[in-house]
């Protein structure tokens, strides 16, 4: 089977990891390949920031915590030691696709790579409060931004992740 077939079909979303930090080399290809997602009119209109910082990494999550009215010191980042933040350029109509596209492009690298990943919502709501408006000004993004999604990264401590079989009735042909 072709191998991006096989990636396709065999990616889950991992919600336990190591605390092993993922490799700079590797984060930067799974970063790449996200920024060379498809884009509405090819007008790339996405940003991705990297968090290996754990200080922002769990500020993060305790963000998201926070929106989820989960307990304290609950971590819905689940151990991830890497946090890639998905805005979009809301200027844009496509916005909100494009940036799922890129989601999707990191969490298939993340595969091909042998690091595990999930997508985390929250993300929106996240980065309209003040003090991350100023964490995206202090990285010298401005305009008119929304999170897409958190692609988190790191290696899963547990490998056996079903595959659970695919819904059926879900095509539908019209010749």
């Amino acid at each position: 089977m072709n191998t991006i077939l096989e990636s396709i079909k065999n990616r889950r979303s991992v919600r336990k990891y190591k605390s092993d930090m993922v490799e700079q080399e590797k984060i930067d290809q799974i970063i790449e390949a996200g920024l060379y997602a498809a884009s509405g009119m090819n007008h790339q209109e996405t940003k991705i920031i990297a968090v290996t910082n754990k200080e922002l990494r769990n500020k993060l999550s305790t963000a998201k915590a926070q929106f989820d009215g989960l307990y304290d010191g609950a971590d819905p980042f689940y151990g991830a030691p890497v946090v890639l933040v998905v805005i979009a350029n809301k200027d844009y109509a496509d916005y909100v696709y494009d940036g799922s596209l890129v989601m999707g492009n990191l969490m298939l690298a993340a595969h091909a790579l042998g690091v595990g990943s999930c997508w985390i919502c929250r993300t929106k709501e996240t980065f309209e409060k003040p003090e991350y408006q100023e964490l995206l000004k202090s990285l010298n993004i401005t305009g008119n931004w929304e999170g897409i999604g958190y692609c988190i990264l790191g290696y899963a401590a547990d490998n056996s992740i079903p595959n659970i079989p695919r819904k059926p009735n879900r095509v539908y042909h019209v010749n």
